[in-house]
């Protein structure tokens, strides 16, 4: 039986530019995958089926509103399957943490049916299928470093020698923040952005304070428990530390995996993972 992986993102820096006429909003991140994985098994069968298990699989819905049906159905409009499959979830990257983990699940399935039906799409035009998914879903067609621009649709990849031996401390606590919340509450002050946003290089010295997370200073009012969690991996002597998307997700990056180990032991009220960055 065919498997495939699905990885988990972190955003390095995230900026929401404005809302677009059509409700969504432009935005500027680094988006960078870590090896916190989900396992997608497909076995062939007369009808699809999805089915979960693993520590995130409790809250995982397995109707039409998943992204993997979604992305199921839309890889057969190309043609019609003398093989459909059942879909078996391995679900380990925590629901609604701000890791991506439904968008990666979407991707790796139209890579996977790609492949299993032989629809010899390129990661173009599976790019452009993914985008009527969800909006980071095309990041994950290729994955690794890429900045992100416009609703995640504009894409270009960034050399990732510079950062390929971080290690990234994930610290999730047991918080549901909702996204559309989040950016309701975000725009309330908004400013039209009229400069393009710059993070910092990503070179040798790295500049980690030029990086942020719009979302933090909305989302650490009313959440003081997510700046908590920032505050105690910056006293660790973390390069840098952060919020991934609108969260719950906080991690820190590091760059000796003996001092990112010893770190898990302060946070073990949480759901913690160790992970480094993954080149496709």
């Amino acid at each position: 039986m065919p498997s495939f992986i699905s990885y988990a993102k972190i955003n390095l820096g995230l900026k929401i530019l404005n809302k677009r006429d059509d409700n969504f909003h432009n935005l500027h991140s680094i988006f960078l995958e870590v090896d916190l994985i989900d396992e997608l098994v497909f076995t062939p069968s007369s009808t699809y089926n999805l089915t979960s298990e693993g520590p995130a699989s409790a809250k995982f819905p397995l109707d039409e509103t998943n992204l993997i049906s979604k992305a199921y159905m839309v890889m057969k409009k190309f043609s019609l399957p003398q093989t459909e499959y059942d879909i078996h979830i391995i679900k380990k990257i925590p629901i609604g943490s701000g890791l991506g983990g439904g968008s990666s699940n979407a991707a790796a399935t139209l890579i996977a049916l790609n492949n299993l039906w032989g629809l010899s799409l390129n990661n173009y035009e599976l790019e452009q299928t993914a985008k009527s998914i969800g909006a980071d879903v095309p990041f994950f067609i290729k994955g690794g470093l890429q900045l992100v621009e416009g609703i995640g649709d504009i894409l270009n990849v960034i050399d990732p020698i510079f950062i390929k031996d971080l290690i990234f401390v994930l610290v999730v606590p047991s918080i549901h923040i909702s996204t559309a919340w989040a950016y309701r509450i975000l725009n309330k002050t908004l400013q039209p952005n009229i400069n393009r946003p710059k993070f910092s290089p990503l070179s040798e010295p790295m500049n980690w304070e030029l990086f942020e997370n719009d979302f933090e200073r909305v989302i650490h009012e009313t959440y003081p428990e997510i700046g908590e969690i920032k505050a105690n991996l910056k006293n660790s002597e973390a390069l840098y530390t952060g919020l991934s998307g609108s969260g719950s997700t906080v991690f820190g990056v590091f760059d000796n995996l003996q001092k990112a180990e010893t770190i898990l032991e302060k946070f073990s009220q949480y759901q913690t993972f160790l992970t480094s960055p993954v080149f496709r």
